[in-house]
């Protein structure tokens, strides 16, 4: 049991994965996880309407070291490394990503499969990888 008194299960790799959530739950999904251990990195995508700033704005709050190209490539190797920030897990949470999704649905839906190979990727390590992010409209994730 966690110290809010609630266990939402964030430790549990084989249920971590990328999810859609309304704006309102962002707060208490990040207080939950750090709670639970995780390392928690919000990312505004406010403004952001291409894939150069979506890339900037990831790698930033990631705080990924210099070097590492601004492609999806370097984002997919990022996402697998993180050894620059060693954790029990992680948890992303994407907000306010609706101008991203009306802009460039093409750049998110990229995002969003990258994402969920990062989570099954991080689950065979038994290493929880959640993704949340906070849309306007339902959008899915390329399921691997």
């Amino acid at each position: 049991m966690s110290e809010s008194g609630f266990d939402l299960g964030f430790d549990d790799a084989s249920q971590a994965g990328v999810y859609q959530v309304d704006a309102a739950d962002v707060p208490a999904l990040a207080a939950a996880a750090r709670d639970a251990g995780l390392l928690v990195r919000r990312i505004d995508l406010a403004g952001c309407r291409d894939k150069q700033t979506l890339l900037l704005r990831i790698a930033t709050m990631l705080d990924v070291p210099g070097g590492r190209g601004g492609n999806w490539d370097a984002l997919m190797d990022a996402l697998r490394d993180l050894e620059w920030l060693p954790a029990p897990g992680y948890m992303l949470l994407f907000e306010a990503a609706g101008q991203l999704q009306s802009a460039r649905a093409d750049e998110l839906q990229t995002l969003l499969g990258l994402l969920q190979e990062a989570s099954h990727w991080w689950a065979e390590a038994e290493v929880p990888f959640w993704a949340f992010v906070a849309l306007e409209s339902p959008v899915s994730a390329h399921d691997s």
